[in-house]
């Protein structure tokens, strides 16, 4: 490789290593996070999407939702009392 080559290519890695892709290879910590898993796998492709999100990020949304469905997440935002 050229000089200017390598430190490109070792860019390139990084950012591929570092990228949200590797979030998918997390270990499943419970029985909800196996089946929210499963459920926004299963319906990334038929999920409507009016946002036009990516299919990694309509993915995520998926699986949070039914994260806070079956009470294994909480919502981001504090409520008021």
């Amino acid at each position: 490789m050229s000089g200017r080559a390598r430190p490109l290519a070792a860019a390139v890695l990084l950012v591929l290593a570092a990228s949200p892709v590797s979030a998918q290879n997390e270990p499943i910590t419970s029985p909800q996070d196996a089946r929210c898993r499963d459920e926004a796998r299963d319906h990334v492709f038929t999920a409507p999407n009016p946002s036009g999100l990516s299919p990694y990020a309509l993915g995520a949304e998926l699986y949070h939702a039914c994260m806070k469905r079956l009470g294994a997440e909480q919502d981001e935002t504090p409520r008021r009392r």
